[in-house]
């Protein structure tokens, strides 16, 4: 088995200034990350023309990586605009485009011909031939589909080794073929192909009969329904090696419309598993350990995808929409201050830790914190301070963007992200399972 080697990258999604820099702190090599207009998560996408330029520089003084994407189904309407962003780019290149459309791919070629193209996994690619002719249209990197076999891929690198191969590791799957769905457009207008799906697949539904309009019949025989569309999540990070072995050089994490918390967690577990040296007696027990921790975040139960072939039936989640999630993320470490506090009749100079606060927290609570770099630890808060007026608070609440000082012993990194272990019930519609590949 091969060692891990600087050539391998992994690539993290970035739905906003703020979570780019997440997922570099927490140990991305490349960010992807596009405007609402032309990326295929226009909703929830943060970036716009002045941010999108400043996260190019910002990216790039830290020697890293950013691929903008333009990955959308492009219509007539979109082209003008399209140009000008593209113009708008020339100054402040990215390291490459991530392009699904061939007329899309001229545009790009004439207007930045220095920077790489990448071929999104929404051009279907699940052939060597195809491969071929991408390449021939300067393709430098190809985001294989998902749909895609160990064995296909190793066939399609020995048939073309001198492209880059990307391909999808972890997160949320779509139940239609490589993300092209019409379901959303049908049901809320809202086009999964043009960045504004629903998520209508997560639903839960029941048959009506149409002689008894009042009449649903579950699907599944309980109560809650049957989530008949909603795919498991794909996690593939015990099998990273096998990958690397067949031709993939870049792991790709999905997930531009997920939490601060998910994102830092998923990067750096891994980024831990990629610094497992290959000949690591325990290797396979540390990416067992790993697993574990992505698997305390809100997930649909996991599934290998099509990587040992059909995944059939075993791909969907039917019972419940998703497991019930154990932690909390109440918190995202901002800065760390030095205050005076008075304590009795005297003053003593004390390190704080400034939070931005996301849910309920309290003094006394056991909290633990994930640090970019260093191990994980929990610690007890102390107490809990308003930031200016060192005002003693008995909680803190998220919203409004509230920030405050903690009191804590152990003093965590800046970025660091706090959660604390729910004790509530979740609603009876979500389920608890084990996370199993």
């Amino acid at each position: 088995m091969s060692k891990y080697s600087n050539s391998t990258e992994l690539l993290a999604p970035a739905g906003s200034f703020e979570k780019l820099k997440y997922a570099l702190e927490f140990g991305a090599d490349a960010v992807y990350a596009g405007l609402p207009d032309f990326s295929l998560r226009a909703r929830i996408n943060k970036f716009d023309k002045k941010n999108i330029i400043e996260a190019i520089n910002y990216t790039h003084h830290r020697n890293k990586k950013i691929y903008i994407t333009i990955n959308i189904f492009v219509h007539n309407y979109h082209l003008k605009n399209l140009e000008k962003h593209l113009r708008d780019l020339k100054n402040n290149p990215p390291d490459a485009f991530i392009i699904s459309d061939i007329g899309v791919l001229e545009m790009t070629k004439k207007i930045l011909p220095k920077v790489k193209i990448h071929l999104s996994t929404q051009a279907n690619t699940t052939n060597w031939q195809a491969v071929k002719a991408w390449r021939k249209m300067g393709v430098e990197r190809i985001v294989l589909a998902r749909e895609l076999s160990l064995e296909e891929i190793r066939e399609i690198h020995r048939k073309v080794p001198e492209l880059e191969f990307e391909y999808f590791v972890h997160g949320a799957m779509c139940m239609a073929y490589s993300g092209r769905c019409l379901l959303s457009a049908w049901q809320t207008g809202r086009s999964s192909n043009l960045g504004d799906c629903a998520q209508n697949c997560r639903w839960k539904y029941q048959l009506v009969e149409e002689k008894r309009p009042n009449e649903y019949i579950p699907i599944e025989q309980d109560q809650h329904g049957s989530y008949l569309l909603n795919s498991k999540d794909l996690c593939l990070i015990e099998y990273l090696s096998e990958l690397k072995n067949v031709g993939i050089t870049s792991f790709k994490i999905e997930g531009r419309a997920k939490s601060v918390y998910y994102l830092s967690q998923v990067v750096k577990t891994y980024r831990q598993t990629l610094g497992i040296k290959a000949n690591d007696k325990n290797k396979k027990t540390k990416i067992r350990e790993l697993k574990k921790d992505v698997g305390k975040l809100l997930n649909r139960t996991f599934t290998t995808g099509f990587l040992f072939g059909e995944c059939k039936h075993k791909g969907q989640k039917t019972k419940f929409s998703h497991i019930k999630e154990k932690y909390m993320f109440v918190g995202e470490v901002i800065k760390l201050e030095s205050k005076k506090l008075k304590v009795g009749s005297k003053t003593k100079k004390t390190s704080l830790v400034k939070i931005k606060v996301h849910n309920a927290i309290f003094a006394g609570d056991r909290i633990e914190f994930i640090q970019p770099r260093g191990d994980n630890f929990f610690c007890k808060i102390k107490n809990i301070y308003e930031c200016e007026t060192l005002k003693k608070l008995e909680s803190a609440h998220g919203g409004q963007e509230r920030t405050v000082c903690l009191e804590v012993n152990k003093t965590p990194e800046v970025f660091s992200i706090l959660r604390k272990k729910i004790k509530s019930k979740i609603n009876s519609g979500i389920a608890q399972s084990k996370n199993k590949c």
